[in-house]
């Protein structure tokens, strides 16, 4: 399962032309059932609640959550679910899969790096880590504000810990 403390994504779009500006979702939910000598075997399903988006202000906060973002009132989760994972080297993979977000599924893929894997010091459980990077375009999604102005991109890194049952 993903460690809620240990999985999160931090996104950044242009702002305007001026600046990138960046923000942050944490308290991922997920599961990952590896095959490391089949990783194409893996299945992975992760939720992102988009109520708990931060950027360092309250108020955009509050904007990302109303309607003409991510409208948490209808839709308070996105979630991915992969389809396939594809071995691009010995320690990455294309995770290939769907995104739902605001009601919308769409094709979304991930380009992962293995961190490593072991007994975590901490807790002394087997853990697995890894990161990620992906875009989307928003404007796929169904959010529409501030286009063009407002960057349609939106860059994501993704980091995550699974730990396995205790």
């Amino acid at each position: 399962m993903l460690d809620p403390d240990h999985g999160k994504i931090t996104w950044s779009v242009s702002h305007l032309g001026y600046s990138t500006y960046y923000g942050q979702f944490a308290g991922l939910s997920g599961t990952l059932q590896l095959d490391p000598k089949a990783p194409e075997k893996s299945r992975l399903e992760v939720t992102v609640p988009l109520g708990g988006v931060m950027t360092g202000s309250a108020r955009l906060n509050e904007h990302l959550a109303a309607p003409d973002f991510f409208d948490t009132a209808k839709f308070p989760n996105a979630t991915f679910t992969a389809t396939k994972v594809e071995p691009t080297s010995p320690t990455t993979a294309r995770i290939t899969g769907d995104l739902n977000l605001r009601g919308t599924v769409r094709p979304f893929a991930i380009d992962a790096t293995f961190n490593q894997a072991g007994i975590h010091p901490v807790d002394q459980r087997y853990t697995v880590g890894f990161d990620g990077r992906a875009v989307i375009k928003r404007s796929d999604f169904g959010i529409n504000a501030y286009l063009p102005q407002l960057g349609d991109e939106v860059s994501l890194r993704i980091e995550g810990e699974f730990k396995a049952a205790p």
